[in-house]
């Protein structure tokens, strides 16, 4: 799912992505060394994206072709997030829903609004070759969305790495999708996701996906700690847990 990165350990991304105007700091790539001992057992559980049976009963679910899916694992999203995401539109109905980190989830999101209330999904991902290539994707199936290139710039509040360049966004976020960027920037490098948060919904929510792996957690106990106003759970519904935070008031 986000995007075409491998997982690779200690890859960045490439400079078609990467302003040269923001320095990648030597820090930072000594944390992504560091990590990667910690995090290497995850990543290798990771490269399971569920069973063929799994992948078979969310598209059937959602009446598309068995070759709809391309291989899930490693950097995509596996068949416990997808049917987490199904679950979610089915039963919440969101109107706008934001995801950041475009790929498979994006045909699963995109689909399950058609089918369940027309909500419009805005995906965004760094790499304005696949984002084109995604939407072209889309279309062939069936479906729309809107989509665009968010090259990175500097990190939100105090996260480190860098974050997304976003524009077009709705002004409300009913469910929030976060799968991007990818680890190798930094192991806390989704921590500045919580710049959307005020724009989620009241009874809205946030899933991040990732969320078992060590990097995930720590973002995880800033943003319980941060955000009081979210209730936060860690599902372990795939290889990868996924975090699901809804907004109570």
């Amino acid at each position: 799912m986000t995007s075409r990165e491998q997982t690779r350990l200690f890859t960045l991304p490439d400079s078609g992505a990467w302003p040269e105007d923001l320095p990648r700091k030597v820090a930072d790539k000594a944390t992504v060394v560091g990590w990667a001992l910690i995090q290497w057992p995850w990543l290798a559980k990771s490269l399971s994206g569920g069973t063929k049976a799994a992948k078979a009963a969310l598209l059937a679910r959602l009446g598309l072709p068995a070759d709809a899916l391309p291989n899930l694992g490693s950097w995509k999203a596996d068949t416990g997030l997808l049917h987490l995401l199904v679950d979610h539109i089915e039963a919440a109905r969101p109107a706008n829903v934001v995801e950041l980190g475009s790929g498979a989830s994006s045909l699963i999101l995109a689909k399950a609004l058609s089918l369940n209330g027309g909500g419009r999904l805005t995906s965004f991902d760094q790499h304005a070759d696949f984002v084109a290539a995604t939407h072209g994707w889309l279309k062939e199936h069936g479906v729309d969305a809107d989509m665009y290139a968010a090259p990175f710039a500097r990190a939100q509040l105090d996260w480190p790495g860098a974050w997304y360049d976003l524009k077009h966004l709705p002004d409300t976020i009913d469910l929030l999708l976060i799968d991007g960027p990818p680890w190798t920037i930094h192991p806390f490098v989704r921590g500045s996701a919580e710049v959307l948060f005020e724009r989620i919904s009241i009874g809205g929510t946030v899933m991040l996906d990732d969320a078992a792996r060590p990097g995930e957690r720590v973002i995880a106990k800033r943003w319980r700690d941060r955000w009081p106003n979210f209730d936060f759970e860690l599902r372990h519904a795939g290889t990868k847990g996924t975090l699901i935070g809804k907004r109570v008031g």
